[in-house]
């Protein structure tokens, strides 16, 4: 059993001389924003952070082990659970791993509905953001149900799809579940030509806030060689300037065939971090407009492929996706039986949080939480 480490108590603790005091504060493990149960530690020099220990580990529900004792199939509803924003991708990053090392072909309309049901998700995350960015400097109110309305909508056809608003379990290896119901794309275009209207007006509500841009501009900036040794990828990579995504990078599916470009921030500190997300959107609205028109006929699964009593050869596969959050893994073995030998998970949120410390020394404790919420981690995913 995990205990929590005997560290600083719930109450502060002054330490030291009277010329050189420190605050010693512990924030959590109830929620210190909306993004999990999770736990800081922070020393301070008046309202100054000089160390900061993230404390995780209160949602671990042992995802990695318990996959290497269940079949490859029964193991994709558990990935809905690693990001609960963004199932989807994390099915289509696992099903990937699986194809990859089976040798399974995708059909071309499967190929289509994987790239429109990743990037619907992209939205669902990045809108989610900018509602949580706001609430996280206590701002609780419009912006939050404004974004979530817009996403609401992406949930509808995503139930509709796949049963579920958030646990979608519907990839397969070889394709997805079943097909889009009838009406479905047209209410996605729908959507696609509304979407823009919602980005305007959002990006006009938070960037003509003077507060807002005091509290995020030169908030959290840390050189893009540190984010590069510290494996941050995705928009937090992004927004200091690293061109750097995987659709382009290593493309998987059949991104290669769409036209989009990456957007990149200059400083990387809050602001930038922000302004990447909505950038983010409109290009994923563009692949969506590419990738609905151009949706064929066909069967959205392989119908060669038998799940039961699935036995991939034996073998090793790494495969990943350019999640919402960032690169998102799985590797697995295969000894040839009806379980992966080994089952491990590549976390974005888990990986980016690591420099955490790095990003809040020297600011006012008052940043800490801003510069937690720029990250955009979900602890689903950093405890696995």
């Amino acid at each position: 059993m995990i205990s929590d480490p005997p560290i600083f108590n719930s109450s502060p603790v002054l330490e030291g001389t009277d010329e050189d005091q420190l605050l010693r504060v512990s924030l959590g493990p109830q929620h210190p924003s909306t993004h999990g149960v999770f736990r800081m530690n922070v020393e301070l020099d008046g309202e100054t952070v000089v160390k900061l220990k993230p404390v995780f580990g209160y949602l671990h529900r042992n995802h990695e082990k318990i996959a290497e004792t269940t079949g490859y199939l029964g193991s994709m509803p558990y990935t809905d659970r690693l990001d609960y924003i963004c199932p989807l991708s994390n099915n289509w990053a696992y099903a990937l791993s699986v194809e990859k090392l089976a040798g399974i072909e995708v059909p071309e309309r499967a190929q289509h509905m994987r790239v429109i049901l990743a990037e619907l998700t992209r939205l669902v995350n990045h809108t989610a953001f900018m509602g949580f960015i706001l609430a996280d400097m206590g701002a609780w109110g419009s912006a939050l149900m404004y974004a979530f309305r817009e996403r609401e909508k992406i949930l509808d056809l995503f139930e509709d799809l796949t049963g579920a608003r958030m646990m979608a379990n519907f990839m397969r290896f070889g394709g997805c579940r079943n097909d889009f119901p009838d009406g479905w794309d047209a209410r996605l275009r729908t959507l696609i030509d509304h979407y823009p209207h919602f980005l305007d007006e959002m990006e006009e509500f938070l960037l003509g806030n003077e507060i807002l841009l005091a509290r995020t501009r030169d908030v959290g900036a840390l050189p893009k060689e540190s984010l590069i040794n510290g494996g941050v990828t995705g928009p937090m990579l992004r927004a200091a300037g690293v061109n750097h995504d995987l659709r382009k990078a290593d493309p998987y599916g059949i991104y290669d065939r769409f036209s989009f470009r990456i957007p990149l921030g200059e400083v990387g500190d809050c602001y930038d971090r922000i302004m990447i997300r909505f950038l983010e959107m409109r290009e994923s609205l563009g692949i969506l407009k590419q990738a609905a028109a151009a949706l064929p006929g066909g069967d959205f699964v392989n119908p060669k492929i038998k799940i039961r009593n699935f036995k991939p050869p034996v073998g090793e596969s790494y495969a990943r996706v350019e999640g919402p959050k960032g690169e998102l893994g799985f590797y697995l073995v295969s000894d040839g039986g009806p379980n992966p030998y080994r089952y491990r998970v590549r976390p974005p949120s888990f990986i980016n949080l690591t420099l955490l410390e790095d990003m809040c020394l020297g600011l006012d404790l008052a940043d800490v939480v801003i510069i937690l919420g720029s990250i955009d981690i979900v602890l689903g995913e950093v405890d696995r």
